[in-house]
């Protein structure tokens, strides 16, 4: 243990950079999370196995999603729970079922549109394919082709003159991207037999997987003083890398009055019904598997739940400086500006007058500067895992995040400040 205070700062932002690279999927975020928790002291346990009352860092792995705490010493079996929620998914394009296919000499692949993922940042990018090969055996074996493979080739505007007056992609006919030449009837196997040999595994092995495009053009800094970061999934992959420095600094405290935890969740884009998901009971039933392993009964259970916090960190948005009529005139969050605080009267996010204030409180103890986010009444809010962890769960959730530019496109964008904002104010939480 050490009582030396943590202070992230642009070295933080420069690990992002590494992290969202190496984490083209869900499978992969959550997978090098585990491995940053493991060197950090945190151990594995698994749901099928008993769970004991040990003292220290545990993780909880299921497909994309990870759920990782902290029991302090002296820690109690109603202990409340500090938690950061956020998610692993990010829209993008998904290797459907049967995925050969092709026409007038291309081969192509098949794809599904997942989640609210705009569509034209997909076009004319080198793209990736990564994720999880599932075996004969129910073993698991990640992959990830990070080079040019595929590309979504858009129409050629001689062929379409309208196309800068309102472009319109059909998901199905439009966005199945090519990765080669010839009859796909001549390729026995096709792209999964090629992923298994990237993989190294035979790919008569393989009984299923879960594929999923990615653009491979690296995170970077932008702008004259680099003061911008442009990267992939950072909705929400900020959230996650920041939870997990976080939780790791935190579990060096010496102070802790409550478990701080780190909850993951896949599948947040397509509405978290999943069992990995937050409308899922993956959290609940690894808090309640916490206190009853501490010696602990329901009324005990009952008590950590209702002293329980959560926040649920994810992006919103930025003013758009081409599109500022678009946002609240009197909200208008800043790149660098600080964590965003966000409200929704109608319950799109969970945040009330009494998480403002614990959510000021730890800005103001990390010193980092925090804004207030509200959506123009006039535009459709979106939402969070925020206002299903605090139905759910019956903890107090608050919503906040980073403000970013191009929200759900293939590259986003934020300020480079931002996210070890973030983080330093996630640990001022953690920590309270």
């Amino acid at each position: 243990m050490t009582s030396t205070p943590v202070r992230f700062d642009r070295g933080h932002t420069d690990d992002l950079m590494g992290y969202l690279a190496a984490s083209p999927t869900p499978y992969h975020a959550v997978a090098n999370a585990a491995e940053r928790l493991e060197k950090a002291g945190f151990r594995q346990v698994h749901e099928t196995a008993a769970w004991d009352g040990t003292t220290g860092g545990k993780y909880v792995l299921r497909g994309g999603a990870l759920i990782a705490w902290f029991v302090p010493e002296g820690a109690r079996p109603h202990t409340p729970y500090r938690i950061v929620g956020a998610h692993t998914d990010s829209p993008n394009l998904r290797v459907k079922p049967l995925p050969d296919t092709g026409a007038h000499g291309w081969r192509q692949v098949a794809v599904e549109v997942y989640g609210g993922t705009l569509l034209n940042t997909w076009l004319d990018r080198d793209l990736g394919l990564a994720g999880r090969l599932t075996l004969r055996d129910g073993s698991h074996r990640l992959v990830n082709v990070d080079r040019p493979l595929l590309r979504v080739p858009q129409l050629a505007i001689h062929l379409d003159r309208q196309a800068n007056d309102g472009l319109k992609l059909d998901r199905q006919k439009h966005m199945q991207p090519v990765w080669g030449l010839g009859d796909v009837r001549d390729d026995e196997g096709g792209i999964v037999r090629f992923v298994a040999e990237e993989a190294g595994v035979d790919p008569e092995d393989v009984a299923g997987w879960d594929l999923m495009v990615h653009a491979v053009e690296a995170p970077a800094y932008l702008g004259r003083d680099r003061e911008l970061l442009a990267g992939p999934r950072m909705d929400n992959l900020i959230s996650v890398h920041a939870g997990v420095a976080a939780l790791i600094a935190a579990a060096g405290s010496e102070t802790l009055t409550h478990i701080p935890v780190l909850a993951a969740f896949d599948h947040e884009e397509n509405g978290s019904e999943a069992d990995t998901g937050a409308q899922g009971p993956l959290l609940g039933n690894v808090l309640e598997r916490s206190v009853f392993a501490r010696g602990g009964a329901y009324e005990d259970r009952a008590r950590a739940f209702a002293g329980t916090v959560c926040l649920s960190s994810d992006t919103g948005h930025a003013v758009h400086p081409n599109y500022a009529e678009r946002h609240d005139p009197t909200h208008h969050p800043r790149a660098n500006g600080g964590p965003i605080l966000k409200v929704n009267v109608n319950q799109r996010y969970a945040t009330d007058g009494s998480g403002r204030a614990v959510f000021a409180a730890a800005c103001e103890r990390a010193q980092v500067p925090m804004q207030n986010f509200v959506s123009n009444n006039a535009m459709p809010c979106g939402t969070t895992i925020g206002p299903i962890t605090a139905a759910r769960h019956g903890v107090s959730t608050v919503d906040i995040g980073v403000a970013i530019l191009s929200m759900h496109s293939a590259r986003e964008l934020c300020g480079a400040d931002d996210p070890f904002h973030l983080a330093n104010a996630l640990l001022a939480f953690l920590t309270d």
